[in-house]
Parts: structure tokens; sequence; C-alpha cells
């Protein structure tokens, strides 16, 4: 048995020094080892030539299951090792809220002076809801998402149109026919895993809205239809909630702050009352400009980031318009009605 093993040992050095591959060493060990066996069973026993290989077959069979044990054993343990080279390893936590990840993502944020550390921290502990996936919430999202804003809620009750796609820059071709608020939710994910998305398939309604906005710090609404502006402008107003609105027509765009809470004024302090119909026709009557919404978005954006952290001054009492045809903006300032039924003095006053 030992002249066997010293055989095989050299067969296999023996190789491995003339430059052998692996494989081919480990083939002639399976033909000597099976030789071996086959003088084992088929031999007489007291033959010379099972006797010089072991005399007996028990051995052997000792000796493959060792073997069997060793190459389970390494074969175990390089799958373990591969699984965790292959897995991220686990992020060291900085000093401070932020992961060497995030740093390094917000660092632009965290450089300013406007915002900071402290601004960036504010980002991620903030609850943002959006109201429509469409032309002015794609680009909304797409950049809160980016700026690391810690919870996005998407409430839609659309899906993804082939006419959405000019304009509607967070959906992409093969999400038609699927619900705007989970292809929204896909590509927020992909975008940023960090940022937690809540997803609403279904309109903005009288029953769910006071429990819904009560969940976020914010309200961006980027809907097209005034039953559900003037909707969030009550639920909003009635939970001291700040609301930025949004609104595109053809070539222009209009951004604003609502946060009566804080002295401003409310939506229906500016609008009292729904155009008449024709007077406000809708983007499918009337066309949008594709990048339009992109800029009156982002705008919406830039403002929910001011909110939150606190930097410069936001839209609050003024209306930002923006006119692409021309290259021209202009802000106008907004005051809020004392006899607004939303916001005002008379609004708020106790019965007789």
């Amino acid at each position: 048995m030992l002249a066997v093993l010293v055989l095989a040992a050299a067969l296999w050095w023996g190789g491995r020094w003339a430059g052998v591959s692996r494989g081919p060493r480990l083939a002639v060990l399976g033909v000597l080892l099976m030789a071996v066996l086959l003088a084992q069973v088929v031999l007489p026993a007291g033959h010379p030539l099972r006797e010089a290989t072991g005399g007996g077959i028990a051995g052997w069979l000792m000796l493959l299951g060792l073997a069997a044990i060793v190459v389970a054993y390494r074969w175990g343990l390089g799958l373990l090792k591969a699984r965790a080279q292959g897995a991220e390893p686990p992020e060291p936590v900085a000093q401070g809220p932020f992961t060497e990840t995030e740093l390094e993502r917000y660092a632009r944020h965290i450089v300013l002076r406007e915002l900071g550390g402290p601004g960036q921290r504010k980002l991620k502990d903030a609850k943002v809801l959006v109201i429509g996936a469409g032309g002015l919430g794609s680009p909304a999202l797409l950049y809160l998402g980016a700026a690391g804003v810690g919870t996005l809620g998407i409430i839609d009750g659309d899906r993804v149109d082939n006419a959405n796609l000019q304009r509607q820059v967070i959906h992409m071709d093969d999400a038609i026919q699927q619900p705007k608020v989970f292809s929204a939710e896909e590509t927020l994910n992909a975008q940023n895993p960090r940022t937690h998305v809540r997803p609403y398939h279904r309109d903005l309604t009288e029953d769910i809205a006071a429990e819904l906005f009560a969940e976020y710090d914010l309200i961006l609404d980027g809907t097209d239809n005034f039953e559900t502006r003037y909707l969030a402008n009550r639920t909003a107003v009635a939970l001291g909630k700040p609301l930025i609105s949004g609104a595109l027509s053809q070539w222009e765009g209009q951004v604003s702050v609502f946060d009566p809470a804080r002295g401003g004024p409310c939506y229906q302090c500016i609008f009292p009352q729904a155009p008449a119909p024709g007077l406000a026709p809708s983007c499918a009557v009337a066309g949008v400009l594709g990048p339009l919404p992109g800029v009156v978005g982002s705008m919406m954006a830039v403002e929910a980031v001011k909110v939150i952290t606190g930097a410069g001054a936001a839209l609050r009492g003024e209306m930002l318009i923006y006119d692409a045809l021309w290259g021209e903006t202009r802000k106008i300032t907004l005051k809020k009605r004392p006899d607004c039924p939303v916001c005002g003095l008379e609004s708020h006053a106790p019965e007789a």
C-alpha cells in the first residue's frame, strides 16, 4: 500500500514539475486508484500483486472515504468563501448618522454652507408625499430621491401610456400599461436604494387624504386637475403641512409654496374658484413642451429641499413663473385673503 502511495505522490508532484495541469494529474491518480481497487476485487487472496497493493480492499475504502471527507470540506469552504467575496461587505458606519457610501454620494450637498451635514440629515429624516407621478412628479421624485430624502410617498391611480413618455422621464418604454407608482418605484429603487418608496396606486380622495397626509412632512402637488388641487390644499392647511404646487401649460410653468401655518397664503387664496370648462385646457388638449415639466418639477424639488432644510428663502407668498418660449422668468407676490374659506380668518372664526 505504501508503494502505491509513493507512486501516486511521484505522479502528482512529477506532473506538476513537468507543467501538467491539475485536471490530467487527477485523472492519472483516478486511473491508478481504479486499477488498485480492481486488483483487490479480481485477484485471489495471497496474489503477489494484491499483497503489494495493500492485501485487501478495506484499507483503500477507508482511505477513499477520508479523501471524500476532505474534498467535501474543501468544496464547502470554497463555496462559503466565494459567497463572502461575492457579497458586498457591510459598510463601516462613519462618525454621525451616515455611512461612508452616503457621505461620498452626498458630498456635494455637505460642502454647501447652507446645507452641510445637518441639512443632509434633515433630508434623510424627511418624509415627502408626491401627488402624481406624471410630468411634474417625475423630475421632482428623481431629484428628491437622488438628494437623499429618506421616505418618498407616491399616489397616482393612472397607468403609463405611450403618450406620457415624451415628458414623464421616470417611466421607461417597457413600463407601458404598468401602474405609474410601481414604475416610478422601480426607477427610484434603482437610482437610490437608500430611499424608502411608498407607492399608492389610487387617486387621492376625501376619505383617505387626511390620514395619508398626516404621515408626511411635506406635500408636492403635481396633478393636472383642480378638484385634486383643492382637496390637497384643504387637507394640507388643516394639518399645517407645507404644500408645494406646480402647474404647466404649453410653454409656461409656475411653482409656489403654500404654507398658511407660517404666514403665507394657501392655494385657494390665489385661485378662489376653478376656471370655467375650456379656459384651462389639459396638456392633452393644449399640448406641452417635453422638457418644460423637467424644469418646473426640478424647481419643485429645489423648493422641497429648501423647506426641509431651512436653506435660503422658499417661495412662500410668491409664485415663480417660467416662460420657456422666450427664456424669461418672473416672480409675483401672493397675498393671503382674509375671506378665504380654507385658511382665512372667517374660516377659523368661532360660531356665534
